[in-house]
């Protein structure tokens, strides 16, 4: 007679490739088809491409920034307002104060990308534990959940990320964690959907049939399958981060002692007319970066989303 656990477990492991709405197979670690899954998202799409190539330059010139300007941005260094181009040392110019343009681009690139990445790992922690636990459970505790979420979604983020900053002290951290925390309802409510409709599948439920507890069902059998409508966020929340963030050093509630690219913005404003490349290169960098998640956004909804797909 066969033992009824062992079917059990083979009928779990058949099950989750034939989930076509979260094919979340491909990227999982130990897959064969993961660098194969990414070549066909890249190269089957020029804008994913062509925001990839960005990201990476992005991403190089912010690790790099200390090599290439090894002291401060701030420093005044140059005579004021030199348009691009006018002195070698100083190709982008300079500002009001003297200041190396192009060495503020470079030092803005890391304090974007920072605040970007890890505002959205904060979000994705908070989401991803009150969505999960929310729609795993149910009850009592989901409703609890719930209203909290809606409470947070009741104040309009970046009202709510000013007066986080203005209580605090301006700096990368409170402005980083002002951002997480009002951003995070958004991957809270798409995690508990997600939750709610992989909870009674075949294969969640022949695992809960052999005995797996509550972590086990959630971290090794639901979440996988939720990740892919995350990811897809998680690229919208990193351009939103940034442009929040840009904003706020735009409205001088910026870290003071770190240039941005929205501090450099706000810094051009007043020599628009006579200086318009002081606010039109940090604005093109950040009209780009936040151009190139949104293209890796879509292609990657494009790779994950099953209507899209089927309409291929």
């Amino acid at each position: 007679m066969p033992d009824p656990a062992r079917l059990l477990r083979a009928l779990i492991h058949p099950l989750r490739p034939r989930r076509e709405a979260s094919p979340t197979t491909d990227f999982l670690p130990g897959s064969e088809s993961q660098g194969h899954v990414l070549w066909r998202l890249l190269s089957h799409s020029p804008q994913a491409l062509f925001g990839v190539a960005v990201l990476a330059l992005v991403a190089g010139t912010a690790l790099t920034a200390g090599w290439w300007y090894p002291d401060d941005p701030l420093a005044m260094v140059a005579p004021p307002l030199l348009w691009p181009g006018e002195d070698p040392a100083f190709p982008l110019g300079s500002d009001s104060l003297g200041r190396d343009v192009a060495a503020g681009l470079v030092h803005g690139a890391k304090v974007s990308l920072t605040v970007g990445l890890v505002a959205a790992i904060l979000s994705l922690g908070i989401g991803l534990t009150v969505g999960g636990l929310g729609g795993f459970f149910g009850g009592a505790l989901d409703d609890a959940l719930v209203r909290v979420t809606e409470l947070f979604q009741t104040v309009p983020s970046f009202l709510f990320v000013i007066v986080l900053v203005a209580i605090g002290k301006p700096s990368v951290t409170v402005i980083v964690t002002a951002i997480g925390l009002a951003s995070w309802p958004v991957i809270a409510r798409l995690v508990r959907a997600e939750f709610r409709s992989l909870r009674e599948t075949e294969f969640v439920l022949a695992a809960r049939s052999l005995g797996y507890g509550p972590a086990r069902l959630i971290l090794r059998e639901i979440l996988p399958n939720a990740l892919p409508p995350v990811i897809v966020t998680t690229s919208v929340l990193v351009a939103t981060a940034i442009l929040i963030e840009s904003a706020l050093s735009f409205l001088g509630m910026g870290d003071p002692n770190m240039v941005s690219w929205g501090s450099m913005i706000g810094d051009g404003r007043d020599q628009l007319r006579t200086a318009w490349f002081l606010t039109a290169l940090p604005g093109g960098a950040i009209l780009l970066t936040v151009l190139a998640l949104n293209l890796v956004g879509d292609a990657l909804n494009d790779r994950f989303n099953p209507r899209l797909r089927g309409l291929r």
